[in-house]
């Protein structure tokens, strides 16, 4: 869809070359929303001071040089030279009607598609997945489904945890178990939780245990046959866990999608060697060291990134630079967007510096933090059990779906539901209460996880989003038609449908701005704002009983258009829309 503020200040630009000289047609015009008039510009303050005249002269001048016959209906000069325009009626019209009938909303492709590695959810094998996960599993999603609407080619990537010394432990405890409890699904082995604390408890208990273990990972490292089959048994076990969750979450993640630790390990030699030779990579007290430029401890000392300890063992850096240079050099990316914990920030803000000072990264490859805030529970504290310990996502999903279905049996339906139908309603309003809730806060924020509130079918909730879907879906089954079929065309009276209208028109710049920032709550945002106004439409504008045959193909055309933009809108942020509800 156009957005009204990008046409504008292009006209706008236009009107300030003319005014001025060429050499003022850049100018940025600062339009933005105002509760004078559509749309404000303010232009003519800062330009006032460089030309040495008044304000609401420069103002009036660029007004009358202004060519906004065909989309602006009233220009005023208002204040100390504020712009205030109010868009036509019919332009607004046409351009919904216009998003209406294309299959993407009106919304262009990006002129230079970038390939984009999306690095998201990075669970570790023989560990279950808690609430930390959750997070940077929905907006990893999210921001991997804008960006590949947008016409970028993504490459989703799970870097999970694979390698490494726990593995030894890991191993010999499987051992000792029976390596058939893992092919029977046995609780000892499926519940990775209490697996991983049993490995932990005998290797820190049992010397014998420990020293069994500690060759196992040399026999890990070293590639030995049996072991890694063995290795592969729990990393089949974990990888059934993972999809399962993934599963119930609805993310786009697949086993191809898997690139963990592990993967890496054959690069790091190499990617350490790299280093030494650019003279980035130095021994510093034993470890192999990279000292990026502007980073410093609290006695001013530089920082070091450690590339290879003392020991000769390699670390989360070396492996981090590993990945950045096969991907710059193998996978050809423009873009590298990790979305992980904020905790992290420094640990990503050094490696990138590292890497850039090996010229892995540069003006045309990018890498970027998408910080991702903790969660907390309804006492403001992180979100822990009873008992203090980290909560499993998987339960926490299973009450998600509890509540949801206690909230959804309390009202009334239009139609009784079979048992089958009730349950995949139940999930998907579920799903949608725990990623909407987590997807409109900003995403290096903190929010406190109250399944009450997101589950309510009122205020800025995924139940809400959902039901405003299902309830246009209504409408046009108790009209006999399909939202196809509502071709308009689109007309513009009462101010309700002019306001849904002109909602709709931000679409478009709303995906472009959440793909470029990594920020998809400006979109989660949005299109509550979407439903919102539908529902003052929907309160104010009949439609299956409006007063003639024009207003109600008019009317429907509007719903058709926002039933589109929001079922797109929440399937972007990986939000299911039933239905019915």
């Amino acid at each position: 869809m156009p957005d009204p503020q990008l046409v504008l200040a292009a006209r706008v630009q236009a009107a300030l070359g003319a005014a001025f000289g060429p050499s003022y047609a850049d100018a940025d015009p600062v339009i933005r929303p105002s509760s004078f008039a559509d749309l404000q510009a303010n232009v003519a303050l800062p330009l006032a001071k460089k030309l040495g005249r008044k304000p609401r002269d420069v103002a009036d001048e660029i007004v009358a040089h202004l060519d906004t016959a065909d989309v602006v209906a009233d220009v005023q000069v208002s204040g100390p030279g504020f712009i205030n325009l109010t868009l036509s009626d019919g332009w607004i019209a046409a351009a919904a009607q216009r998003a209406l009938t294309d299959e993407r909303l009106d919304v262009p492709l990006v002129d230079k598609p970038h390939k984009v590695v999306v690095e998201y959810s990075s669970p570790n094998v023989a560990k279950e997945m808690h609430v930390g996960h959750l997070r940077t599993t929905i907006v990893g999603d999210a921001l991997a489904r804008i960006l590949g609407f947008l016409g970028h080619e993504v490459i989703r990537d799970n870097h999970v945890g694979d390698w490494g010394t726990p593995f030894g432990m890991l191993i010999e405890h499987l051992l000792d178990l029976g390596e058939d409890a893992a092919a029977r699904g046995d609780s000892s082995v499926s519940d990775l939780t209490e697996f991983y604390q049993a490995a932990r408890r005998k290797f820190d208990g049992d010397e014998a245990f420990a020293d069994r273990s500690r060759r196992r990972v040399v026999a890990l490292q070293a590639g030995d046959a049996e072991t890694l089959r063995l290795w592969n048994v729990l990393v089949d076990v974990s990888k059934r866990y993972f999809n399962a969750v993934y599963g119930q979450l609805g993310v786009t993640l697949s086993d191809a999608d898997i690139k963990g630790e592990s993967f890496y390990n054959d690069l790091l030699e190499p990617t350490v060697r790299e280093l030494e030779e650019k003279g980035i990579a130095v021994v510093s007290e034993g470890a192999l060291c990279a000292f990026p430029p502007g980073f410093t401890g609290r006695e001013g000392e530089p920082l070091p990134v450690i590339i290879r300890k003392s020991d000769g063992g390699y670390n989360y850096s070396t492996t981090d630079l590993a990945t950045i240079r096969y991907r710059v050099d193998t996978e050809h990316v423009d873009r590298m967007v990790y979305v992980v914990g904020t905790t992290q920030a420094l640990h990503f803000q050094m490696v990138f510096a590292v890497a850039r000072m090996a010229g892995w990264l540069n003006d045309d490859v990018r890498a970027e933090h998408a910080q991702i805030g903790n969660v907390l529970g309804t006492d403001g504290k992180l979100l822990r059990t009873r008992a203090g310990g980290t909560v499993k996502l998987s339960e926490l999903l299973d009450e998600a779906v509890e509540r949801a279905g206690a909230v959804f049996d309390e009202i009334q339906h239009d139609q009784p539901y079979d048992d089958a139908t009730r349950a995949a309603i139940v999930r998907d309003v579920a799903m949608g209460a725990v990623k909407y809730a987590d997807l409109s806060v900003a995403r290096d924020s903190e929010y406190v996880f109250d399944l009450d509130r997101m589950i309510s079918f009122h205020g800025k909730t995924g139940p809400y989003l959902q039901y405003a879907v299902a309830r246009i879906r209504s409408i046009f089954r108790k009209g006999g038609l399909t939202p196809e079929q509502a071709a308009g065309p689109i007309v513009l009276g009462h101010p309700a449908e002019r306001a849904l209208a002109l909602e709709l028109l931000g679409f478009g710049a709303v995906v472009q701005q959440a793909g470029e920032t990594t920020e998809p709550h400006r979109l989660a945002s949005y299109i509550y704002a979407v439903a919102d106004a539908y529902t003052t439409f929907h309160e104010n504008c009949p439609v299956l009983k409006a007063p003639d045959e024009q207003t109600k193909a008019s009317r429907l055309a509007l719903c058709a258009a926002t039933l589109r933009t929001l079922v797109t809108g929440l399937d972007l942020l990986g939000v299911p829309t039933p239905e019915r509800m």
